[in-house]
């Protein structure tokens, strides 16, 4: 391990979520979490050796796992070079979204027959985006958006839902890298997220879908325009 590779040394710190009887799909979960929280940034190159030394584990079963993330399209093997952390199209944005407004508008139309439970778990994530930015940790409130959006998901009590919006998330994760001003892009969506977690509350799920399209409408558009900038062209 070196010095330079931060994300090496996180892993570690994941070792006891593993065990010796520890399934490739236990080690895919603990990188796909890593991605969704921002610690593997598009384009990181994940070393066989690091990663496995860092969480005990063998290259066969790290390989595996590397397999499981390329099908889910968070890492890219490039032939004699490696693997790597999948950098993101705006093309990809696009359908990103598309799938959102399949996935969150549909879980908010069943939101009635929530349990209890997956109702609070919005206000958990709000508060914990909240706080976060109350302490200027940028990144940490764009994870508490994830965790939002994955409660918002939650509302259909589907685990079928949860796991392709866990899926989904690891994915957008990688796209929200663009935005070089993570507080301008983080900071007014805030107490949109407050709004919604209200509007559920209240069970004014109408007004909820409406708010949550307008929600994606800006999102996907100043994503759409960070990638425009950073390519030079558009979708």
């Amino acid at each position: 391990m070196t010095d330079t590779d931060p994300w090496v040394e996180l892993l570690v710190g994941d070792r006891p979520l593993l065990d010796r009887t520890s399934t490739v799909e236990r080690v895919a979960d603990v990188l796909r979490q890593r991605i969704i929280e921002g610690a593997l940034p598009p384009g990181t190159r994940l070393s066989e050796q690091d990663a496995g030394k860092a969480l005990e584990v063998s290259r066969n079963t790290l390989r595996e796992a590397f397999r499981l993330l390329v099908h889910e399209r968070l890492l890219v093997h490039e032939f004699h070079r490696g693997v790597f952390v999948r950098v993101l199209s705006a093309e990809d944005v696009v359908d990103l979204y598309r799938i959102r407004r399949l996935l969150e508008t549909g879980a908010v139309r069943h939101a009635d027959a929530s349990k209890p439970e997956r109702v609070a778990a919005l206000e958990t994530a709000v508060h914990q985006g909240e706080l976060a930015a109350a302490e200027s940790r940028w990144r940490d409130v764009g994870t508490a958006n994830m965790l939002f959006h994955q409660a918002v998901a939650g509302l259909a009590g589907s685990p079928r839902v949860d796991e392709s919006m866990r899926q989904l998330l690891a994915e957008l994760r990688l796209a929200f890298h663009v935005m070089s001003r993570p507080k301008e892009f983080h900071e007014p969506y805030l107490e949109l997220n407050r709004s919604l977690a209200g509007l559920v509350a209240e069970g004014d799920l109408q007004e909820t879908e409406r708010k949550l399209n307008e929600y994606f409408d800006t999102a996907e558009t100043q994503l759409i325009e960070a990638y425009s900038q950073t390519t030079g062209r558009t979708t």
